[in-house]
């Protein structure tokens, strides 16, 4: 893993600079990828396994779709950034996928029962951006009409800072906006040999308490959080005229 080190106008050109060192790479790289994705994480699967029948919510930044048939009670819209990765989860038959940003989602204000965001918003290489997409997360949940009637929620995953006991190795202290390798192999056209290819992909990683901050800054309420595996995560909810 390198540190980032990115020059100014790669600062000022988010955009552009997530349109090379994110999306190119998983665009590149969704086959290999999806074929490491296929078992739920426990959280995210206790998370939609609770949710009511009938509920209506999206899978933003969906990957492969691994999420879809958790809850075959449930209808879940999916999106990514990447073509390629949408491709392949549209082909879980029940649930729609699609291509989108999540900045700024297709979906109607105040319309969800629930939203899971997994391992994205830390794909995002500013703060002002990261916020943003909590935020465009927390304006498509419905909003609690009475006091005794709950309001959409949404799960949010990233990857965290603190990762001491991990093969990665990172802790409190070091470098939070890193580049994280994946190595696929493909084949040499010239000869048929297989050889190493290495894309690099741009990550931010949450230190302790800053999910939190960013749900807040973005008008949020924390219903809950915590660790898991080499992650930060919260459950969130969206009072309305905070989101203003």
């Amino acid at each position: 893993m390198a540190d980032v080190d990115r020059t100014d106008v790669e600062v000022a050109q988010p955009t552009a600079y997530e349109a090379v060192h994110v999306h190119d790479v998983y665009n590149q790289i969704a086959s290999h990828f999806s074929s490491t994705r296929y078992k739920p994480w426990p959280i995210v699967e206790q998370f939609l396994q609770a949710l009511p029948d009938g509920s209506v919510g999206i899978d933003i930044g969906c990957g492969n779709g691994k999420y879809l048939g958790v809850n075959p009670s449930i209808l879940i819209v999916a999106s990514d950034r990447s073509e390629n990765l949408v491709k392949i989860a549209s082909q879980n038959g029940k649930h729609s996928a699609l291509i989108a940003d999540s900045l700024s989602l297709p979906h109607r204000d105040s319309s969800l029962d629930f939203a899971i965001s997994i391992a994205v918003i830390h794909h995002l290489s500013t703060v002002s951006r990261r916020v943003q997409a909590i935020k465009s997360i927390l304006l498509t949940l419905r909003c609690a009409s009475l006091p005794a009637i709950d309001g959409g929620k949404a799960l949010i995953f990233v990857w965290a800072l603190e990762q001491s006991s991990s093969r990665r190795g990172w802790d409190d202290g070091d470098e939070q906006d890193v580049m994280v390798p994946w190595v696929m192999k493909v084949k040499d056209p010239s000869d048929g040999k297989e050889e190493a290819q290495i894309f690099h992909r741009y990550y931010h990683l949450y230190r302790q308490g800053e999910l939190e901050h960013d749900i807040r800054e973005a008008g949020g309420l924390v219903i809950e959080s915590g660790y898991e595996k080499d992650n930060w995560w919260a459950i969130v909810s969206c009072p309305r005229s905070e989101l203003v």
